[in-house]
């Protein structure tokens, strides 16, 4: 059945907004902020922005013409609550407490639930969240590491992850729930997750560094050599986590996390006038195909966590632009299974997906607490 569902999916310096009247798309928009509008909020709690932020997604309806009451459901990004379980979540008194108070963190996807709550009550509709970047469903063997004190995390790109998935299973005429999937969302960040029958049972940190390298993050280190870095005097402890997040993989081997900028390198040995890589033309191309290297690597760790008989892989992410990356994965994993590209995240997409699957099915809308 189609629905009207406005999203809200709010970023530091600018918030993507889209309102869709049952199948058609009435307005998508990036509202951006000058550092004059976020200046009296340089010290604050992020979640103060809120009022500013609502009037100015108030403003586009009006613009397009848009009656509160005709809305069907209001779903912004998940934020930093606890771990949750993968799906759609009412908006209710104990996820705003959470999200205000910055439960996990103060970040301003907290601001999604807040401003999708503040408008559904004007609108007089249900406000959501769907597959907040806690989302945490692993089994408990996922959870050992090898030592008590430091449990694994599940923190990873659920959002888009679970999109993909879902579009995969509907293009192979199955239910979700009825499918095996290893998902590889590559970006800045990069995450794989085993996707067993309606749950990701094991998933890397996709925010602290561990699995494959990405284009700044190191991904998972040798724990000794670490450890004795890490006590040598020659790092403080924010330079150290500055080079494992930030000034880590593709960055420390070449000079750029700019992947775009980097393939170009490689293919005609030219660098743009302002860059910053370093290496070797065949350097550069060694890395990238590291890269690659050990995304395939994680994906049979994955597979192998699944138990093999997948219906698919799949491969998603702002890396899946570049076709040298893209059509390399794909030949050292398709004997594994086939394989499903999907460049790019679109996360508006995926929250008005989301939120229309909970419209469809209201029992199945979770209740936080």
């Amino acid at each position: 059945m189609p629905y009207n569902i406005l999203v809200i999916n709010p970023g530091s310096t600018s918030d993507d907004i889209g309102y869709y009247r049952a199948n058609e798309t009435v307005f998508e928009v990036r509202i951006d902020y000058s550092p004059k509008d976020l200046q009296p909020f340089e010290d604050k709690n992020v979640t103060e922005m809120a009022p500013l932020k609502e009037r100015m997604i108030l403003s586009h309806l009006k613009d397009h013409n848009v009656d509160l009451k005709e809305i069907d459901a209001v779903v912004g990004r998940g934020g930093l609550i606890k771990p949750v379980r993968g799906g759609a979540y009412y908006v209710n008194d104990a996820v705003l407490r959470d999200l205000k108070q910055g439960l996990q963190g103060m970040h301003p996807s907290n601001l999604g639930g807040i401003l999708a709550h503040d408008i559904a009550v004007k609108a007089g509709c249900p406000s959501l969240i769907s597959d907040a970047v806690v989302v945490d469903e692993l089994c408990p063997l996922a959870r050992y590491t090898g030592l008590p004190d430091l449990p694994r995390v599940s923190i990873f790109h659920a959002l888009n992850q679970r999109r993909v998935a879902f579009l995969t299973a509907e293009k192979l005429g199955k239910k979700y729930e009825d499918c095996r999937f290893v998902v590889l969302h590559g970006g800045g960040g990069v995450s794989v997750g085993a996707h067993i029958n309606g749950r990701v049972a094991d998933v890397n940190n996709g925010l602290d560094g561990e699995g494959p390298m990405t284009p700044q993050r190191t991904g998972t280190l040798p724990t000794g050599a670490l450890v004795r870095l890490c006590y040598s005097g020659t790092f403080t402890f924010p330079e150290m986590y500055l080079k494992i997040k930030g000034r880590g993989g593709m960055y420390a081997y070449t000079g750029t996390h700019n992947m775009k900028e980097l393939s170009a390198f490689i293919d005609t040995g030219e660098k743009p006038a302002d860059s910053h890589i370093f290496c070797a033309r065949a350097q550069a191309k060694e890395a990238r195909d590291a890269l690659i290297y050990q995304f395939a690597k994680y994906i049979g760790y994955m597979a192998a966590a699944a138990e093999g008989g997948l219906d698919g892989i799949i491969l998603t992410g702002g890396l899946m632009f570049d076709g040298y990356i893209s059509k390399t994965l794909q030949k050292k994993v398709s004997w594994m299974g086939p394989v499903f590209v999907y460049p790019g995240s679109d996360e508006k997409a995926a929250l008005r997906e989301a939120a229309a699957r909970a419209l469809d099915n209201p029992s199945a809308i979770n209740e936080y607490k």
